[in-house]
């Protein structure tokens, strides 16, 4: 049953958490998955079946844009997404309520059963 909340929960935020690693710098959808993984220490660790649905969705709202690079030697192309300033802004409100939602759980459930 652990799981089944797990994936509710984590499927809430990831909009959020794909947006906040694209603010910094452009990303390829390998080094998402990674860092997400890397920064959350384990705790998000999406597949790619999970990943670009998101960035496609967030690509349709114009919260991203995606760019291929050039392939370089041995490196294969890649496709870069980048964060749009409407998806800054997006990000901005959305942390804003994830802010409001976090608190008011906190205050929740710190009361004593």
């Amino acid at each position: 049953m652990n799981d089944k909340y797990e994936r509710q929960m984590k499927k809430g935020v990831l909009d959020m958490l794909v947006l906040k690693l694209l603010a910094s710098e452009s990303k390829y959808g390998y080094q998402i998955i990674q860092e997400l993984k890397e920064k959350s220490e384990n705790t998000f660790q999406l597949k790619d079946g999970t990943l670009y649905p998101i960035l496609y969705r967030l690509e349709d709202d114009g919260l991203v844009v995606s760019s291929w690079s050039e392939a370089k030697g041995k490196q294969t192309a890649r496709k870069y997404y980048k964060i749009t300033e409407s998806g800054q802004a997006a990000l901005e409100e959305i942390q804003a309520v994830w802010e409001q939602i976090s608190d008011g759980i906190s205050k929740i459930m710190e009361e004593p059963v």
